[in-house]
């Protein structure tokens, strides 16, 4: 997992640089970066920051002096631990640690001043023993970032003793610039433990300056102990063998060999793996070479100590490369054939088949088949031809040695189309069709003018069709006569003219009596209401109302309810709002909800939830909602929670519901560090004041110039400063101060303004 700090800050004067750089130029000189040239043991210790996707938890107490926020972004002094970087501009491809599934980042946003930024304990350590410490780095603001000039990261690795008193080894990145496609770096720093000793204290010190930048994630942080380069061969000087079981077993002797780089003198216990992965001791097996005999697959290595006592605790050893030994099993012998011979290669452990089947022999008829005999192992021939088909005598036949078969070829003769009085027969004889038969004699009988005549070819005889032409249907007022030169019917007659009818009448002709008929009645006056008249529109035929109705109220109280009054012809209101309840709390509020028409009674006796001090002001926050009213005295009160310009010192805070008499009281100091002051005798500010700080317990006060000198100081006692030193007051400019309060470390910056 990640471990990201922003040092994106607010301002960092030139003049803090020469300070930091002062108070780091000595420990910059042994910085020297590196990694273990020998062969390493398994680590003892990583951090990867962990994995989810929910945010936290915290770093666990002591591992950083920044606050942990949760979920939202991280402001300066603060950090969480969560799956991305909240779109803050940064660019942080993934986590470092691989297979790593929703890795988490620990984002910081670094305060304003350089300086340690984790620490945390290493136990376990064997004395006099070479380690390795390693972790990955990357900057995570994009080369675009900072309007292209961001502050490079720059980070110190310290290991120091367990009392936090000795230097074990320094080292130091260097400047690491902003990139649009940035990459993980690994850092690493080999140290050496003192007689002895068994926890060291690593440290990670931010070098950079605050300011637009300076942003960066750091991710598996491990230790593991550093040794000799050691090689291991076997007889022959390989580092591993490929065999297979007919060779079985296999034997040889490996040798574990020192280059005396790191240890003076070495210790070994021999190890072997039936997977690579888990690891036996070998009993008896601690000289520096090993005869091995086996009949299955096995890893070999040799676990090395530079003392004697170190050789059973995993942290203090180192382990040489892996023999491994495959035995590659050979398979059953296969199956052959007659003419195949099975061998074994050792090479590549499986067997080889030689041999080829006799050929097939060749130029065989089509109706010939070749079988393979295994008894005797030679091929056999079998098969007889065909025999020839009878054909008609207009059929040719030819043996087709393709498939084997005989193909008649030839078509008969098509039957001709006859006439329905005609019959045709085949003659074999000359192989053609023969056709004979007459047709019958057309009637001469007279025909009507609608009649035809066809001959049919399917009954063979000739046929009259034709009906005369249907009569029409005729109105009353007409008559018909069939026309038999044209072969049509006739129609002759003329309707009686429509008579002029009223707008709600209609007329229909009526074929019985062969006259026209008016029906219909004009529409029945409408029922109208009391602002309404009517009169009768002969165009549209319909009685029209005119009139407009009285308007309803519509703007009503909740309670109110509109009635029409048909008499008077006007709308009435009616209803009445429901009494205020009476039998509430004092801290209660009762409020008319207009929309769902009831009161409502709101509020609780006051909880305060947190008291906080924001700049020299007060703020009260409470957990309830209420009418509430606050004091500093428990006499006069205000609505407003916050009491501003407020004194630093101890307070006790009141809270009660406006109505009610009971109050809540508890007491707050109330602490807080000016932000600048003027010394200019006008009786406001005139002094940089720490009022209250001596409420606390215990205390240390100590203020700075840009150079790092120390202007004032204070330890358990009241502190004011006037800007004097040595009796002279000092420039208008910013100031430092570090302030103590029991075990809690304050460091910031104020403005002297004259």
């Amino acid at each position: 997992m990640i471990y990201v700090l922003n040092m994106n800050k607010s301002r960092f004067t030139l003049h803090y640089v020469f300070l930091f750089c002062a108070l780091f130029l000595s420990e910059a000189l042994l910085a020297q970066l590196g990694f273990c040239n020998g062969n390493s043991g398994d680590p003892i210790f990583t951090e990867n920051f962990g994995t989810g996707t929910s945010y936290g938890p915290p770093l666990p107490t002591g591992t950083t002096n920044y606050d942990f926020v949760g979920f939202n972004g991280p402001q300066d002094g603060e950090y969480t631990v969560g799956p991305n970087t909240f779109g803050n501009g940064w660019n942080l491809p993934s986590d470092h640690t691989p297979n790593d599934i929703n890795g988490k980042a620990l984002i910081v946003n670094a305060s304003f001043t350089a300086g340690e930024f984790y620490n945390r304990t290493i136990n376990g350590l064997c004395g006099s023993t070479t380690y390795e410490f390693s972790s990955w780095l990357i900057n995570i603001l994009p080369s675009s970032g900072c309007g292209g000039s961001g502050i490079p990261i720059n980070v110190s690795f310290e290991i120091w003793d367990s009392t936090n008193s000795s230097k074990l080894a320094i080292g130091t990145t260097g400047n690491i610039f902003g990139s649009n496609s940035p990459t993980w770096q690994k850092f690493g720093l080999v140290f050496q433990t003192l007689v002895g000793q068994n926890t060291i204290i690593l440290k990670m010190i931010n070098n950079g300056q605050g300011g637009c930048g300076n942003d960066l994630a750091i991710d598996d942080i491990e230790f593991k102990s550093c040794g000799d380069i050691v090689t291991m061969s076997d007889s022959t000087n390989n580092t591993s063998v490929n065999i297979c079981s007919s060779q079985l077993p296999y034997e040889t002797i490996l040798t574990a060999t020192p280059d005396f780089s790191v240890f003076t003198s070495h210790f070994y216990q021999w190890q072997e793996s039936t997977d690579g992965i888990n690891w036996v001791d070998i009993p008896g097996e601690t000289n520096q070479t090993i005869s091995i005999s086996t009949n299955a697959s096995r890893s070999y290595r040799s676990k090395i100590a530079e003392f004697a006592i170190n050789l059973d605790n995993p942290q203090c050893v180192i382990y040489s490369n892996v023999y491994i030994a495959v035995i590659n099993q050979l398979p059953i012998t296969p199956t052959t054939e007659c003419w195949e011979v099975a061998t074994i290669n050792g090479t590549t452990c499986s067997w080889e088949i030689t041999g080829t089947q006799p050929t097939e022999p060749s130029g065989l008829n089509c109706w010939e088949t070749a079988t393979f005999n295994n008894t005797n192992c030679s091929w056999q021939i079998s098969g007889t031809q065909p025999v020839q088909p009878t054909i008609e005598c207009w059929e040719s036949i030819t043996f087709d040695t393709t498939t084997c078969s005989w193909e008649i070829t030839g078509t008969q003769p098509t039957e001709p189309t006859l006439e329905c009085w005609e019959t045709a027969t085949f003659n074999t004889t000359t192989c053609l069709w023969e056709v004979i038969g007459t047709k019958p004699t057309q009637p001469t009988t007279a025909l009507e003018c609608w009649e035809t005549q066809i001959f049919n070819n399917t009954t063979c005889t000739w046929e009259v069709t034709g009906t005369q032409p249907v009569q029409p249907t005729i109105d009353c007022w007409e008559t018909t006569t069939f026309n038999n030169t044209t072969c049509i019917w006739e129609i002759t007659g003329t309707q009686p003219t429509q008579p002029t009818v009223e707008c709600w009448e209609n007329t229909s002709f009526n074929n019985a009596t062969c006259a026209w008929e008016v029906t219909g009645a004009q529409p029945i006056q409408p029922t109208i209401e009391c602002w309404e008249t009517i009169s009768f529109n002969n165009t549209t035929c319909i009685w029209e109302k005119t009139g407009i109705p009285p308007t309803e109220p519509i703007e009503l109280e909740c309670w109110e309810i509109t009635i029409y009054n048909d008499s008077i012809c006007v709308w009435e209101i009616t209803g009445a709002q429901e009494p205020i309840p009476t039998d509430i709390e004092c801290w209660e509020i009762a409020t008319f909800n207009g929309i769902n028409c009831t009161w409502e009674v709101t509020g609780e006796l006051p909880i305060v939830e947190i008291i906080s001090s924001e700049e020299n002001s007060i703020v009260v926050t409470t957990s309830t909602i209420g009418d509430y009213l606050y004091s500093l005295d428990g006499i006069t009160f205000q609505s407003d929670p916050v009491f501003y310009n407020i004194d630093g010192g101890l307070y006790t805070i009141y809270v009660k519901a406006r109505n009610c008499i009971e109050v809540v009281s508890i007491e707050y100091l109330h602490f807080y560090i000016p932000q600048f002051f003027t010394p200019n005798n006008d009786g406001f500010n005139d002094t940089f004041e720490l009022k209250g700080i001596e409420n606390y317990g215990t205390y240390e006060v100590y203020i700075y110039n840009r150079f790092g000198k120390i202007l004032k100081s204070a330890i358990n006692t009241p502190f004011s400063w006037d800007g004097m030193y040595n009796g002279i007051a000092l420039p208008s400019s910013d100031y430092w101060y570090i302030i103590i309060i029991e075990d809690q470390r304050l460091q910031g910056h104020f403005t002297l303004k004259r």
